[in-house]
């Protein structure tokens, strides 16, 4: 039952991914990033369509995705790429013209690829965090991770995208502004999907000395609903013994962080920026005498 949900869920998530790209951005004639970018531009130049294409790039690397690096993960990814394509074939004999965003004096050309760009980041946004992804480059990107984990894959990312910028200038008649939608699609894009996956389990982290561990503990875990790691330090320059305490907290729980620790004199702490978490962090604890 949970597969079929997480199918469902993906084949809505790749029909709503063609539909962007009929109302926003083959109207507006620009390439988006990856290999999306290359299947478009070749079906503005020869007419093929882009899901005749998405198949013929991702079927060989899904086939590869399953057989070395995760089944689920390719599987899942099939039934968005089968999705993705079909509707694209089936769309390109529906008339859209009445829904499809475009001005015939290119005044406000930019909301079209920034539309398309947030929608595809909070679409592969939800699919990379179910074990999924919308092929082309996040399928090549799993092949070399397998057997170079170390090999930074953004530097490709950004070629491939940048040479679907550049080729683009000359696709669609030797002009810059595609080149600029482009940008602004792949930028939006990443900034949506990177939101997606880091903002809700962002953090802020408090690394606190003090004379009052029991007590700054004790009101962070009833009045936050959190908890902290305490560790037993020494001053460097006194050699004083201290007690350390280490916490984690919501972004929105700073400044009453901030205003219990006012009331402690001689307390010190530093804080910084946790970009992800792991586990039963984001809700307060229903217990609250429950420590970890």
């Amino acid at each position: 039952m949970k597969k079929a949900v997480g199918y469902l869920i993906f084949i809505f998530l790749a029909a709503l991914s063609a539909l962007s790209y009929q109302l926003f951005i083959f109207p507006n004639s620009f390439a988006p990033a990856g290999f999306n970018g290359i299947a478009t531009m070749i079906q503005h130049i020869f007419g093929i369509n882009v899901g005749y294409l998405s198949l013929i790039f991702n079927i060989p690397l899904i086939i590869a995705v399953f057989i070395l690096v995760n089944r689920d993960f390719a599987v899942n990814t099939l039934v968005y790429i089968l999705t993705f394509s079909g509707t694209l074939i089936v769309l390109e004999r529906v008339d859209l013209s009445k829904f499809m965003y475009q001005t015939d004096t290119g005044t406000s050309t930019i909301l079209g690829p920034l539309v398309a760009g947030i929608l595809g980041g909070g679409i592969l946004g939800v699919a990379f965090m179910m074990n999924c992804c919308s092929g082309g480059t996040e399928l090549v990107a799993a092949l070399i991770h397998k057997y170079k984990p170390s090999y930074d894959f953004v530097w490709v990312t950004f070629v491939l995208n940048a040479a679907v910028a550049v080729i683009s200038f000359f696709v669609y008649g030797f002009k810059f502004e595609p080149v600029i939608l482009c940008i602004l699609y792949c930028y939006s894009q990443s900034v949506v999907s990177d939101k997606m996956l880091r903002g809700n389990r962002e953090a802020i982290r408090f690394e606190i000395v003090t004379d009052y561990p029991e007590e700054i503990s004790k009101e962070v875990i009833e009045t936050l609903g959190h908890s902290a790691t305490l560790i037993n330090a020494e001053g460097c320059y006194t050699h004083n013994k201290k007690n350390m305490l280490v916490c984690v907290v919501n972004k929105h729980q700073l400044v009453q962080m901030k205003q219990i620790l006012a009331k402690y004199p001689d307390t010190f702490a530093n804080v910084s920026t946790v970009s992800y978490t792991i586990g039963r962090f984001r809700y307060p604890r229903e217990n609250s005498s429950t420590v970890s």
